[in-house]
């Protein structure tokens, strides 16, 4: 009879002290986040100082937490994972010190993930990958078109060369006065408005799979302001409305002609943004009917959690991976070179 085989992971990389346990690859166990959001909402925006305190107070309580939630202890773990970037380098000083100290009273290997790869390896908690796979990764730092044809290998086909999506959601939030953090605040009240007002689509070269919504940005931006000026009044849920049909439709529609210019079998959606209620939409519409599974993962993988980082960190050990007691914090870790790694690097 095979043994179970366990991981604990960290995520410390923003404004979540996150801990979880993954058994088997697939089995979620525990799954603990410590949120931020109200010390960072006065500020319309992540503080980085106030970040990485509040992960200093939260994550030996969050560790334990997830322990006692998977009835598990910290000697039964076959290893320990955790994001060692991008993110904020101070955030990130807090979990990959954490689990270098874990990893040496255990004795347990310790294994460093990239954050995004995380984001990606949450779907297959729910399903398994099939290859080659499409991943679209929309986050607030990150809009990327990620191939994938095996396991641990990552190909950049598209990104953005300014504002990412969530980024723009962000701004466009701010500027109508809406809480952090803007972007479901933003697809709610989409959902109440029409798309009336025709913002640009930054479609680039035709033959381009990257993505800009810088301009799209400055077109709501200046809009607003332009109708402030002149008295005008416009309705707030339809400039929502009519920004999020610019972004979900530049989104879906390059995802769409990747997945068939690359003969995808499987594509899925990773990134807080995932949780958009328009973009899933857009997805399905666009894929409903062709030989491509689309997979978007549930509410609660959207957002940054260590359930992902745990997935993705036991694909890693059971590749060889192995980090030493060097391992830092990389606020700048590529994501391709992540993937290029050599067994025990």
């Amino acid at each position: 009879m095979t043994q179970d085989q366990y991981v604990l992971a960290i995520e410390t990389s923003c404004d979540e002290t996150a801990v979880a346990i993954v058994k088997n690859e697939r089995e979620l166990v525990a799954n603990v986040v410590a949120s931020q959001i109200e010390s960072h909402k006065r500020f319309g925006g992540v503080v980085p100082e106030i970040a990485s305190r509040h992960h200093i107070e939260q994550i030996t309580l969050t560790l334990e937490t997830a322990l006692e939630e998977g009835a598990l202890k910290a000697d039964d773990m076959n290893a320990i994972a955790v994001t060692e970037g991008p993110g904020l380098v101070g955030a990130l000083l807090v979990g990959v010190n954490a689990a270098k100290a874990l990893a040496f009273a255990k004795e347990k290997p310790l294994i460093g993930v990239h954050h995004i790869a995380g984001h990606i390896y949450a779907n297959r908690l729910e399903k398994e990958f099939t290859f080659p796979l499409l991943s679209l990764v929309v986050s607030g730092g990150h809009t990327e078109l990620i191939l994938m044809k095996e396991h641990g290998s990552f190909e950049v086909i598209g990104e953005t060369r300014d504002d990412a999506a969530g980024e723009a959601y962000d701004k466009v939030a701010r500027t109508l006065k809406l809480p952090y953090p803007g972007g479901p605040h933003i697809d709610k009240l989409a959902a109440e408005g029409e798309e009336v007002i025709d913002f640009p689509r930054a479609w680039l070269e035709a033959d381009s799979y990257d993505f800009s919504f810088s301009g799209l940005k400055s077109a709501v931006i200046n809009k607003l302001h332009n109708a402030k000026q002149k008295g005008e009044t416009l309705k707030p849920e339809d400039v929502a409305a009519s920004f999020q049909a610019s972004v979900v439709d530049v989104l879906s529609t390059k995802a769409y002609r990747a997945a068939k210019d690359y003969g995808i079998k499987q594509i899925i959606v990773a990134g807080g943004v995932a949780a958009n209620q328009g973009l899933r939409k857009a997805l399905h519409e666009k894929f409903e009917g062709t030989d491509t599974d689309l997979l978007i993962p549930p509410l609660h993988l959207c957002t940054d959690n260590a359930a992902m980082i745990a997935a993705a960190g036991a694909v890693a050990f059971n590749q060889g991976h192995r980090a030493g007691y060097d391992l830092n914090a990389n606020p700048a870790l590529s994501l391709e070179r992540y993937g290029q790694r050599k067994d025990n690097d």
